[in-house]
């Protein structure tokens, strides 16, 4: 007679809380049907095959991470190293394999075996040596990140070919990576799901004293725990460097916050006990959806940033509504009715998503395309004055001559760039510019690109082993020479100075660097007292200034691998800058020439990048209208200093 007394759940009230209930269940997986529809709605690039498989492999290396991280955070522990041993276990594999002849089976169990280690190191601190979780994979990440740099001396490595075939597509249509992604996401479904391991994780992260009581060895499943998230850093980095056709010592820098996420965004909580595999890899999607149809959609890199953050906490919040209302997650290791529901209600969100995107089709089906040639522009960062006056001189041609032009912002990230000229070949734009982060780097992108009949100019950087229709650019080699000549003349051919080289690793600060020695051999009077990196940043321009101040007070000079960095340490030198020690910067930025104008920056070598961007988009406009380029371009590079900087136009 109770049974009367309660709603009945088959009415229009019972389901709609149905419904509800579904949505609130599965918040990632409502999310990312949200974000596809909206997606496929607001661009009609957006619903292709191509481009479908572009957020397949661009999740691909995020996913196989935060994989790794889902078993240290289900045991509420957190591993931020992971982006740095990813790193080192592909510097490892390709300075083992063609540097050192080392067979590349072995190279492979090498690059795995890094991932373990660094992993055990990490397991170790934190269960024998009592150190929080974050501070002791704060140290390795520092330490893999180090050693990465050590081992490939500050430069690219090439990865072996047998490797690099991990980056390539099967039947020329389907990428490696993804199908990599899927096995390892299969792996850890099944370590969380059905072995004693993944118990334990759930065990230890819903309550650590309860499940030592209970008789489980806590410690020494955090080894294997840590070496598991060791493991699948591995196979990312190696996933990652295939891609490149280059193992990069800055590669997958930052790309633990984006592990994490993932984690978080499907379902599992920060505090331990929960979460799955399943959910890590929505997770991983909504992010590759999100920087996807936000490139298509031409949104500024800068708030890109802002929208995937708000995102980010959207989904967190869902996932809290969810918890109040008393919608938990499938426990591992559930029942075949639990698992026969999910799938059912995947099956169901996949059938929902199709007809929606169907329907939304129809709103591009009829669309006539733009007049306007379409071009995309490739940055390697637009945190710097020089690559911001690229982008403003590229506009104002482009605004001049009629044609649409989509800047994208790599953030000196490689993969990031990777991807970014995917979305541009995806979505058939008709010609690309790209100054790309590594040389080695943007050369499968590029070679898609060919392959796809899209002309390409590189701007400032040109793109090893990929056939590019011109190069715009300034010789860094020779701006370098001419840097040094420069500080070595106004010294009268003798002194101590000190240089401040750019990011290691990438392609401008070797170039630059090689300028620099290359120029003083003439000059035998010139001691260098000190090379040191500031990663093209004007804050560590300042610091590194100020610490080589302390061991050499008695400097002269300073050569500096761009203004950024020169500024900083005229900040650092303080009174002394442009009287007793001269300062030459790299760049001809705006503030640059001010402080040569000043006085306290003697020089500054001019590339003239307003020009640089301007001339770029000619040439592609020319290429793209099958008009004859020159094969580089080269815009002349000039010393600025005090006496001719009032005439000087960058």
């Amino acid at each position: 007679m109770a049974a009367d007394t309660h709603p009945s759940t088959t009415g229009a009230g019972g389901g709609a809380a149905a419904v509800r209930r579904l949505l609130l269940d599965n918040g990632a997986l409502t999310a990312l049907i949200v974000l596809v529809i909206a997606m496929s709605a607001l661009s009609g690039d957006f619903l292709t095959t191509d481009n479908l498989l572009n957020v397949g492999v661009q999740a691909a290396v995020t996913a196989i991470l935060a994989f790794g991280v889902t078993f240290v955070i289900v045991s509420a522990g957190i591993d931020l190293s992971v982006g740095s041993v990813a790193a080192l276990s592909a510097t490892v594999l390709a300075w083992s394999a063609t540097q050192h002849g080392v067979p590349v089976v072995i190279a492979l169990l090498l690059a795995v075996a890094t991932g373990i280690a660094a992993g055990l190191v990490n397991g170790f601190l934190i269960a024998y040596g009592k150190l929080p979780p974050f501070i002791a994979t704060l140290a390795m990440l520092s330490v893999a990140r180090g050693l990465s740099l050590v081992i490939s001396e500050g430069s690219p490595i090439a990865f072996p070919d047998s490797v690099s075939h991990l980056g390539d597509t099967l039947g020329g249509w389907l990428p490696v990576p993804v199908l990599v992604m899927v096995v390892m996401g299969l792996i850890a479904a099944f370590v969380l799901g059905r072995t004693y391991i993944g118990r334990s994780m759930y065990a230890i992260g819903g309550n650590e004293e309860a499940a030592r009581l209970s008789g489980l060895r806590v410690k020494r499943q955090k080894l294997a725990i840590y070496a598991l998230s060791g493991v699948f850093a591995a196979a990312a980095g190696v996933v990652l460097a295939s891609r490149l056709s280059s193992a990069q010592p800055q590669a997958a820098d930052g790309y633990e916050l984006d592990a994490i996420a993932a984690v978080v965004i499907g379902g599992a909580s920060l505090a331990g006990g929960t979460g799955k595999a399943s959910g890590t890899l929505i997770g991983a999607l909504i992010l590759a959806v999100l920087r996807n149809g936000l490139n298509l959609l031409s949104v500024s890199a800068f708030w890109q940033q802002v929208v995937i953050g708000v995102v980010i906490a959207l989904a967190v919040l869902l996932d809290t509504l969810r918890r109040k209302a008393g919608a938990t997650p499938a426990a591992a290791g559930a029942g075949g009715g639990g698992k026969g529901r999910q799938a059912a209600t995947y099956g169901l969100a996949a059938v929902v998503t199709v007809a929606v995107v169907g329907a939304t089709s129809f709103l591009h089906g009829g669309s006539s395309p733009s007049a306007n040639p379409k071009i995309g522009l490739a940055l390697s960062t637009l945190n710097n004055p020089f690559f911001v006056q690229i982008q403003s001189g590229a506009k104002a041609e482009a605004k001049k001559l009629g044609v649409d032009l989509t800047v994208t912002d790599a953030q000196n990230d490689a993969s990031q760039q990777a991807n970014q000229l995917q979305n541009f070949t995806s979505s058939g734009y008709d010609s690309i510019i790209v100054n790309p982060v590594d040389s080695d780097a943007a050369s499968n992108s590029v070679k898609a690109a060919d392959k796809a009949k899209i002309p390409v100019i590189a701007v400032d950087r040109g793109v090893n082993k990929a056939a590019v229709d011109a190069l715009v650019a300034s010789d860094n080699v020779a701006g370098g020479e001419l840097a040094a000549r420069t500080v070595a003349e106004k010294l009268g051919g003798t002194g101590k100075i000190v240089i401040l080289q750019g990011q290691a690793g990438t392609s401008a600060a070797r170039e630059r660097a090689a300028g620099f020695a290359q120029g003083l051999k003439a000059y035998p009077g010139i001691q260098v007292l000190a090379q040191q990196p500031a990663d093209f940043d004007r804050t560590k321009g300042l610091d590194v200034m100020s610490n080589l101040l302390q061991a050499h007070p008695d400097v002269q000079g300073v050569i500096a691998a761009n203004d950024e960095m020169a500024l900083g340490a005229i900040k650092a030198l303080g009174a002394k800058a442009g009287k007793s020690v001269q300062v030459v910067g790299f760049d001809g930025t705006p503030d640059g020439l001010k402080a040569v104008e000043q006085g306290t920056l003697y020089a500054s070598v001019a590339q003239q990048p307003s020009q640089l961007g301007k001339i770029a988009v000619d040439n592609a406009l020319k290429a793209l209208r099958g008009k004859k380029v020159e094969e580089t371009v080269k815009v002349p590079v000039k010393v600025v200093t005090e006496a001719n900087v009032a005439g000087f136009s960058g």
